[in-house]
């Protein structure tokens, strides 16, 4: 493949030039799966049309988005929760099409551009072996509550970024009223929390929607019965500069954006994080099934 692959922790970029031909589009990506793969599948993408590709995955979201803010990277998927608490401070709880109408509205006024969100939703959740839920007899987040409230001294594995974010645990528990307490709660990388929580390290694990490893691992995702998480809808966003340099991504990356759906990247990460596919290979295929190659 000719595109750059790099890894970023707060590089200068080249910025784009002005002919297709020898563009220079440069393409983001976080650290976790998901994010991998499609910052590789659309830098294989746009380079079958003709793109010259910079990719710039395995980045933190504050420092991706404030490349993008800064107009080192031209493009990469957000999720539209992720913009709505983390980037632009609403606490407003909106259904999932308000969500990406005010990021939409709010992400324009500083020159980025959120395309067509797919029905890809990567929302949080918190998840429990499905043994050991049916069990206790735990089928919502308020049962979960309800069980510690009673006694049990469940524990939690989290993802250090889910421990601090806005939209995190704390938060979340005022909301449920509970509270795990300091010493029930192990914070570790998000690759390490689904084997704890499968091996019986834990009770309880923070997880991703999509995460190919909760059906392989037979977990149980609660139920968010108080409708606490928004919705995280995958969507590719660019800056606008670019899409007015390159009008034609709009549909390009609207066309790829059609294609992802939560069982899609549920199966994509399975691939990835279960059977140890390469992402370069996982993000190729896909776009060979679609004849996007």
């Amino acid at each position: 493949m000719k595109y750059i692959v790099s890894t970023l922790s707060g590089l200068a970029l080249a910025g784009a030039v002005t002919t297709a031909s020898a563009a220079d589009l440069v393409v983001g990506g976080k650290s976790f799966t998901e994010q991998q793969i499609i910052a590789h599948m659309t830098s294989q993408y746009l380079e079958a049309l003709g793109y010259d590709i910079d990719s710039r995955v395995g980045m933190g979201s504050a420092v991706l988005r404030q490349a993008q803010e800064n107009g080192q990277v031209d493009l990469y998927w957000e999720y539209t929760g992720t913009s709505l608490i983390t980037y632009n401070d609403i606490s407003e709880r909106l259904d999932p099409e308000e969500t990406y109408a005010r990021v939409k509205e709010l992400d324009a006024e500083i020159g980025l551009v959120w395309l067509e969100p797919s029905a890809a939703n990567n929302t949080y959740g918190l998840a429990m072996r499905e043994d050991d839920a049916e069990e206790r007899g735990i089928v919502t987040i308020s049962d979960l509550a309800a069980a510690i409230n009673d006694g049990d001294e469940l524990t939690l594995a989290s993802n250090v970024e889910f421990y601090a974010r806005d939209d995190g645990l704390r938060p979340l528990q005022e909301a449920y009223e509970f509270e795990f307490g300091r010493p029930n709660v192990s914070r570790m990388d998000t690759g390490l929390t689904y084997p704890a929580l499968r091996d019986g390290e834990v009770d309880v694990s923070v997880v991703f929607a999509t995460d190919g490893r909760i059906p392989a691992f037979d977990l149980r995702v609660l139920e968010d019965d108080l409708e606490y998480f928004p919705a995280y809808a995958l969507t590719p966003v660019i800056r606008e500069e670019t899409l007015e340099e390159f009008p034609e991504l709009e549909e390009q990356l609207n066309a790829l954006s059609a294609l992802l759906d939560d069982a899609t990247m549920a199966e994509l990460n399975a691939r990835v994080d279960v059977e140890r596919e390469t992402i370069e290979r996982v993000a190729e295929s896909f776009l060979e099934q679609h004849d996007l190659l």
